[in-house]
């Protein structure tokens, strides 16, 4: 089992955020670095209560990183957390013990999170065994709590996750005796003098207090459904734990969560994880909604039995009958009452399970298996209730009809899409809410509202009531005579097992096929053919649709409504008519005619890792400077002793055992040993790999004192960016010398590739500066600002346009990081040009690196194209001032 593509972005998201942490000495500096780099400016509260930027870090964990993932409902959170435990053990741990405290709600869902974690074949499972190398080890409470496999040299050579739900560890301080995990175990005696730090013992409670082995692994934690942990008591329980990190996953974060990474619900669609569009029908009374159930639920399953014969793959459709929970005086009872009365129809008694909170009769049941009976579940909150099921198709609400149906805690459930692929038939791949109530407009609400708790949309969802009856003259009569006084029945609420056997038009035992069973049914023919329409409507507006990830940021977690602007009209045709080049590399391909390179068709837009190829750490030297690496730990410790620092907020006595571990080998293992530490925090550096960085390491680490090698394990977080910034200055001048030798050998050329959007989302919008491509532009500094004014004023500049950057404006593509100018200009002549402005602070080695880059592309993308570097009033070689540049622009 493999990452989506959007699940590997959140990972990348995650690791990129986890680098701030290592570069900024609070959890609250990274994360407001972190969302400034990405947006392109700071948090600013403006006049009106709006702001830009991104809220600043809410610190509510002490002494830890606290961030969030939003994943809508279906998009593999569990997964995405199994991953960020290797990501964060990589880039984070730095070494220390490697636990993890995984948290999740109910206790249902906690045996599902065991059960997937501990079992060999689950992908889970394989999963971590691929990325911990096969040492990892999953336990339950009761598994802790009697030191079964669990001692200090366990937790010191393996991965431990740690499951518990909530209830287990959220208690009021005053009442800690109620828990066992704060209390005295004998059983865990051996972990008093090795693992538990005196200092980190929690007042009142023994040293061998679970709670107290745990604090002083100071563990990652991961709180599933994270929304459900944000309780002043639910606060109380993390900051017990001590931990160093904690990431909470959730499709609804509260506003309190530091949000580093999103999943784009319209991700989900497009990689075939759910089952949208959600199709309701309102019908008018609840024996008609059982009925349209029933009949669709055989239909469906119809439609599976041919899908299986060309594909292999078994699908069961469920009808999930959801009982109220607000009948007054309503018992386990009712439940069964349900069942017995779906029994009545005929309807063999193994094919339908009670699901709530107190009675579970799924217990050990696999839904998804071939010899599986089960079609129809009685439930009521399934999502409280801890299961999933992908096969569930149908929600079908046994409210009364004057009950708007609340559907917010159950839509989730039927929204997961079987083998996550698009199946063939429209029908297989959207789910169906069923319901009876005269309150439709707010049972509509609930439902959307299910549909944002999940992560989703009020788009992804289609509406339909069923017609009312035509009547005759005497029955109008009849009505309104009776009308006041069924309003007045109808207000009684009724109990969901009130429903007439008799009026259930529906025989489990009858032959049926796809090309008659609309017969029985003629209102199912009406809902089928509504959700195939729709699906298909759906389907386009899907296919249509781009993920637009600064749109997102906006809505997902800004919570604020992005604006877009168009290209100026009078602008349009010309604009579309521009594409400008960039740097494009010959894929190698020795068939390929190397006299006229530009005739080839094999070309890959340049990276710096394509100039790498033949790159060797073994050729360089491994003079690394450490001089001043004493005074970057002092000036650490004293900011730790401030209570600001979080690099060195392991906990000291775990990372004491690591060193003495270390130290009891032999020379070569100790070397090699740092040398595996060091290149684990190293992070992504493709191309080179990892075997050649450990070697290169260790040539740097030859000849350790045993005072190094602690100092090393105890500040690696400053070695590892010195080595890491020697290995990038190496890699950085071989690419340099690359370019150069496969510019001049026409094996890098410039290709026409970057288009101007229709639109943009600038996330900070500058003053309305005449000339400019687009309705407003991107925000500028005071001197960009002044530059343009100049610029947009003479009479051959057609228009301008504030590039964007990181990765959302034009690139040009080099032996280095991406350069991106600052503007881009059109003149009257057909002449477009790059202006790169640069503050007289400015002048340095990356400055004139973007310049050789920038005249370089000039001399390729020919006479029309021109590159100008502009600083303030300082001359520099082969650049410009504010003031002589305007000279230049103006013969253009």
């Amino acid at each position: 089992m493999e990452l989506k593509p959007y699940q590997h972005t959140v990972i990348k998201d995650l690791e990129k955020f986890l680098e701030y942490t290592q570069k900024q000495p609070t959890p609250a500096k990274a994360y407001n670095q972190y969302w400034e780099d990405k947006l392109g400016m700071p948090y600013t509260p403006q006049l009106d209560g709006s702001f830009e930027g991104m809220k600043p870090y809410k610190d509510n964990i002490a002494n830890a990183v606290h961030i969030a993932i939003k994943v809508p409902t279906a998009g593999g959170k569990t997964f995405i957390a199994v991953n960020a435990l290797h990501s964060i053990n990589k880039n984070f741990n730095k070494g220390n013990t490697k636990a993890v405290v995984w948290l999740v709600p109910w206790s249902n869902l906690l045996q599902q999170t065991v059960n997937n974690l501990s079992n060999p074949n689950h992908p889970y499972r394989e999963k971590l065994n691929t990325l911990f190398g096969n040492r990892v080890e999953v336990y339950e409470k009761d598994q802790l709590l009697q030191g079964a496999n669990f001692n200090p040299t366990s937790v010191t050579e393996q991965l431990n996750i740690f499951v518990f739900n909530f209830s287990s560890l959220r208690i009021n301080s005053r009442k800690k005796d109620d828990r066992k995990v704060y209390q005295e175990n004998g059983a865990l005696e051996s972990f008093r003098n090795t693992i538990v730090d005196k200092d980190l013992v929690i007042p009142d409670t023994d040293e061998t207090a679970l709670i107290n082995v745990i604090r002083s692994l100071n563990p990652i934690v991961v709180v599933d459904e994270s929304h459900n942990a944000e309780s002043d008591l639910s606060v109380e329980m993390l900051n017990n734990l001590n931990p160093s990190l904690v990431l909470d996953l959730t499709a609804t974060p509260k506003e309190n969560s530091n949000i580093i990474s999103y999943v784009n619900a319209l991700a989900l669609k497009k990689e075939n994880m759910v089952k949208l569009p959600v199709v309701v029908y309102n019908h008018h009374k609840k024996e008609e909604v059982i009925t349209s159930a029933l009949h669709l639920q055989r239909k469906l399953e119809l439609i599976a039995n041919e899908e299986e014969k060309q594909t292999g793959k078994y699908i069961r459709p469920i009808i999930l009958f959801q009982a109220q929970s607000n009948i007054k005086g309503k018992n386990n009872t009712t439940f069964q009452k349900i069942k017995e009365q779906l029994v009545k129809l005929q309807i063999p008694e193994e094919q339908i399970k009670i699901k709530t909170s107190g009675i579970d009769e799924l217990k050990g049941i696999n839904l998804n298996a071939k010899d599986c009976k089960v079609r129809y579940i009685i439930t009521v909150n399934a999502l409280k209730e801890g299961w999933d099921c992908p096969n569930a198709y149908i929600l079908a609400s046994l409210a009364d009809k004057s009950s708007a149906v609340e559907v917010e805690q159950i839509l989730g459930r039927v929204l997961r899409q079987p083998y996550v692929v698009k199946h063939q038939n429209a029908l297989l791949n959207m789910s169906f809410v069923l319901t009876a109530s005269s309150k439709f407009n707010d049972t509509l609400e609930n439902i959307v509202k299910g549909l944002q708790d999940a992560g989703f949309s009020k788009d992804d969802y289609y509406a339909e009531e069923q017609p009312e009856e035509e009547l005759t003259p005497n029955e109008i009569l009849t009505q309104d005579l009776f009308e006041q006084e069924q309003s007045k029945l109808d207000d009684i609420p009724k109990s969901d097992e009130d429903f007439n056997v008799a009026e259930i038009q529906y025989n489990p035992n009858e032959e049926i096929t796809l090309e008659n069973i609309e017969q029985s049914n003629p209102l199912l023919s009406t809902i089928t053919k509504k959700a195939e329409q729709q699906g298909r409507e759906f389907e386009q507006k899907v296919n249509d649709l781009e993920i637009d990830d600064t749109t997102s940021i906006f809505t997902e977690v800004m919570k604020t409504a992005p604006k877009h602007y168009s290209i100026i009209e009078e602008y349009q045709e010309k604009a579309k008519s521009i594409k400008l080049p960039q740097f494009f590399i010959e894929k190698k391909d020795d068939l390929q005619s190397g006299l006229f390179p530009e005739l080839n068709e094999e070309w890959q837009l340049l990276h710096k890792n394509s100039l790498l190829d033949g790159f060797k750490l073994s050729k360089y030297n491994t003079e690394v400077t450490f001089d001043e690496i004493s005074k970057d730990i002092i000036a650490v410790d004293f900011d730790e002793t401030k209570g600001t620092a979080t690099v060195k907020n392991f906990n000291k006595k775990a990372k004491g055992i690591l060193i003495d571990n270390i130290l009891s080998t032999p020379k070569e293992s100790q070397i090699n040993q740092v040398s595996s530490i060091v290149v684990s925090k190293l992070g992504d550096m493709t191309p080179i790999k990892e075997q050649e960085l450990k070697k290169y390491v260790n040539r740097v680490f030859d000849n350790l004192t045993n005072d190094q090698i602690r100092d090393i394990v105890e500040n690696d977080f400053i070695y590892v960016k010195r080595i890491k910034d020697k290995i990038n200055q190496l890699s950085s001048a071989y690419a340099k010398e690359r370019f150069k030798i496969l510019i001049d050998s026409n094996k890098i050329v410039v290709r026409d590739s970057f288009a101007f959007p229709e639109k943009i989302t600038p996330l900070s919008l500058s003053t309305n500066i005449n000339k400019s491509l687009y309705e407003r532009e991107g925000k500028m500094n005071n001197y960009e600002q002044s530059m343009i004014l100049e610029v947009a004023s003479l009479d051959n500049i057609v228009f301008w346009h504030r590039n964007f950057e990181r990765g959302k404006g034009y690139a040009l593509n080099g032996y280095s990081s991406n350069h991106y100018p600052d503007f881009i200009l059109y003149t009257k002549k057909g002449n477009i040009i790059l202006l790169e402005t640069k503050g007289d602070d400015r002048v340095n080695e990356d400055s004139r690196s973007k310049n050789i880059l920038g005249k370089t592309w000039e001399k390729l993308a020919g006479e029309k194209f021109k590159y100008f570097m502009v600083f303030q009033s300082q001359k520099v070689e082969n650049t410009y001032t504010a003031h002589s540049v305007i000279e230049v622009l103006k013969g253009l």
